[in-house]
């Protein structure tokens, strides 16, 4: 009925909190961790096939994204596993490889976020835009373009402002969540 795919890989199987909201048409794979108000939206691929995922509590990934990590190598042994904060906007289409966004991490519709890059708490990347491996956005530092660059810092009702989507999308998830058991 829901065509969700929860599979394990690797001996290692998806941990999904209760309270998450997975959309119909989402691939979640191998080893992912996600946590409590959680919503992965329609058509949305986590795979942790490599390396492993972790989504943070009240944290949403909206539709027809990629989140993924990197393998190990001989030049570092960990690879890079995608680590999300807590409290984190992802946009529709967005591509999360091997990065960590911080507890409030902003991430807009279309980004790319590549292996080793860093979104910092508040930190926001526009719509869009491709933040390269290796490089940070700081704490409520807006960066945008292709390679992404800085271009402002936030201020208070600009952060707010993303606090209340989070909001906006954990009620959201749960009454797809109930519109959809029905």
């Amino acid at each position: 009925m829901n065509d969700i795919t929860i599979a394990a890989i690797h001996g290692k199987r998806p941990k999904i909190h209760d309270s998450a909201f997975i959309a119909p048409g989402c691939r979640i794979i191998g080893d992912v961790e996600i946590g409590p108000d959680v919503s992965i939206w329609y058509n949305c691929v986590i795979r942790g096939d490599v390396n492993r995922i972790v989504i943070g509590a009240r944290t949403n990934i909206q539709d027809g994204s990629v989140v993924h990590c990197d393998s190990p190598t001989d030049n570092r042994p960990e690879g890079w596993p995608t680590i999300i904060g807590e409290d984190v906007l992802i946009g529709h289409l967005a591509m999360v490889h091997g990065c960590t966004l911080f507890d409030r991490a902003f991430v807009g519709l279309g980004a790319i976020v590549m292996s080793g890059a860093t979104i910092e708490s508040d930190g926001m990347l526009a719509a869009g835009a491709m933040l390269t491996g290796g490089k940070t956005i700081g704490a409520r530092e807006l960066w945008s373009g292709r390679p992404a660059k800085f271009m402002r810092h936030l201020n208070d009702a600009q952060c707010a402002d993303m606090q209340r989507g989070v909001a906006h999308y954990v009620e959201n998830g749960q009454h797809h969540k109930a519109a959809l058991a029905d």
